[in-house]
């Protein structure tokens, strides 16, 4: 969904239309000379579907144009970079790599479904060029064009999409969605707490599991006098086999800890940086449009206006036009920017819905996991009561045959006397 579809103040815009799907994954093996491997990640797009690679750097290319030629949108941030290069383990490694790439697939999202990011050429080359040439292409085409006041159909009549008390229209979507990005960083942490206490869980389960086989494999041998040898030794054979059933809880803890963090935590996240990129336009549009139309304002009305009036009595035509000119253009420039900062209010008011949808995977998500588990604890149940009974009765075997023998014992001391 492209925004000439839509009416310039995009007020008709539903979840349905923001677009395509985009698919980020780390290629399998690394690339470039042995002491200077580099990651690359392919992406795959439901509208090209033609796979390419890409660097960071070709992410870090893109993204800076984007911000340049879509100064008035929002555009997404992209994950950091590597923080102490060379010093991180393996592991940690591994985890860096998977955590960069979710965000490159956040930010890929965001993007292939903003309704006007998505249908400029920047992002066509991005995800259809060459790996070899695709950071040229990218200048290339921004030179030709330049920043979207330029080729946009509405520039220049901006102020007339524009509502009365746009102004305070402004001020007041901002501090709501301002309150709103606030409620929604608590819902990620408490989200991303319990998907640990998931991967925490499996962790214990698989120790307790480990425990239980170490026990179990002692072969230790107890005194023959012992009454409950014989159970001990019965028992401590079916621990070994009970450690499996620990181990397989192990996995349905993992597996839901996954899920929380696939399903709940990284649409949250997703949220949360459509909302921060909308804070960042904000600040953009404060320190800097804003300022340059009040310095345009103050040039037209105030004592520097007198001055350049009186200038321009004494200068050529053609650089009294050029000034005059260049206090339009900044003017439009700055009634564009406010119809931007409108159309991208109302696209965060689009996407906010989405809560309920992920509300609704949340629940799911735990009853799903509480299911599993309660199956394998439900199978583990009948297992330690055949454990308990055989014990008994192996307890009880032994404790007749030891009375059996006190009883041989005494007959024959009888019989002596």
């Amino acid at each position: 969904m492209h925004l000439g579809q839509q009416g310039p103040l995009m007020d008709g815009l539903s979840l349905k239309e923001l677009g395509d799907s985009v698919l980020v994954e780390i290629e399998p093996r690394r690339k470039g000379l042995p002491f200077l491997k580099h990651v690359e990640y392919r992406i795959v797009s439901k509208c090209f579907q033609i796979p390419v690679q890409r660097r960071y750097s070709d992410f870090e290319v893109f993204h800076g144009l984007l911000l340049q030629k879509f100064i008035y949108r929002m555009v997404p941030p992209l994950p950091p970079k590597r923080i102490l290069k060379g010093v991180l383990n393996s592991l940690s490694d591994r985890e860096f790599n998977d955590s960069r790439r979710r965000g490159l697939q956040r930010f890929m999202t965001l993007v292939i479904r903003h309704p006007v990011l998505a249908g400029d050429q920047l992002v066509n080359i991005f995800l259809s060029a060459s790996s070899a040439d695709v950071q040229n292409k990218l200048r290339d085409s921004y030179k030709k064009t330049g920043d979207e006041f330029l080729i946009s159909q509405i520039a220049l009549h901006g102020k007339v999409y524009l509502p009365e008390d746009i102004q305070s229209q402004a001020a007041a979507n901002r501090e709501v969605i301002a309150s709103i990005h606030s409620s929604f960083y608590k819902l990620r942490d408490v989200a991303e707490r319990m998907a640990q206490r998931s991967r925490e869980n499996s962790t214990d389960l698989l120790m307790f599991g480990k425990d239980l086989s170490e026990l179990g494999s002692d072969t230790s041998d107890l005194p023959e006098d012992a009454i409950v040898s014989k159970a001990w030794k019965t028992q401590r054979k079916s621990l070994v086999e009970l450690s499996g059933e620990f181990g397989l809880l192990a996995d349905k803890a993992a597996h839901q800890g996954t899920r929380e963090e696939d399903e709940v935590v990284e649409k949250l996240n997703l949220l949360l940086e459509q909302l921060q990129s909308y804070k960042d336009l904000c600040d953009r549009h404060d320190s800097g449009v804003l300022l340059e139309h009040q310095r345009a304002f103050e040039k037209r009305s105030g004592p520097v206006g007198t001055h350049l009036k009186y200038q321009n009595s004494i200068e050529q035509p053609e650089s009294r036009l050029s000034q005059e000119n260049t206090i339009i253009t900044m003017e439009m420039r700055s009634y564009f920017s406010l119809l931007c900062l409108h159309q991208e209010t109302q696209l965060v008011f689009t996407n906010l819905p989405l809560v309920t949808s992920i509300l609704g995977t949340f629940v799911n998500s735990q009853i799903q996991g509480h299911k599993e588990m309660g199956d394998v604890w439900g199978d583990l149940h009948p297992k330690l009561k055949d454990l308990f009974q055989s014990a008994d009765e192996a307890s009880s075997r032994s404790s007749s045959q030891t009375n059996s023998s006190g009883g041989q014992k005494s007959c024959a001391v009888n019989g002596s006397t």
